[in-house]
Parts: C-alpha cells; structure tokens; sequence
C-alpha cells in the first residue's frame, strides 16, 4: 500500500501524539519531539519523528523509566 504525502504526514503526527502521551505518562516529557520537516517532504516512505533534544532531568527521568521497565520483565 502507497501513502499520500498527506497519509504520511498524518501517520508521523499520530505516533508523535501517541509517543508524547506515553511518555507523559510515566513524567518524561521532550519539549522538542514531533515530526522531522525535511523528512516529511520528501516522498520516500515514513517521516521520521525527531525526539529532539532535552535537558539532563529529562534524559535521566526516560532512563530511569526504561530501567524500571527492563527489570519488570515486562
């Protein structure tokens, strides 16, 4: 199946708003994340999604949760 450029955008706006409330809901929040632009405009498969930059807090926040996550055994 072939996406439209405007599928493409809206699939890549979808995992960014899905990403976002995931990570909000373990208290990481990137200011930063959403679709990468020079991606999207291109033609050839998905945007990619930028995760950005974040502060230290942020960064030791998502490796406390994903060492937590590992751990569970989950």
């Amino acid at each position: 199946m072939v996406l439209s450029p405007k599928e493409r955008v809206q699939a890549a706006e979808e995992a960014v708003r899905e990403l976002k409330e995931c990570l909000a809901g373990v208290g990481v929040v990137f200011p930063s994340l959403g679709v990468d632009v020079v991606s999207a405009a291109g033609s050839y498969g998905l945007p990619l999604v930028d995760l950005g930059r974040c502060n230290l807090d942020t960064a030791l926040r998502l490796a406390a949760v994903l060492h937590e996550r590992a751990g569970s055994g989950a």
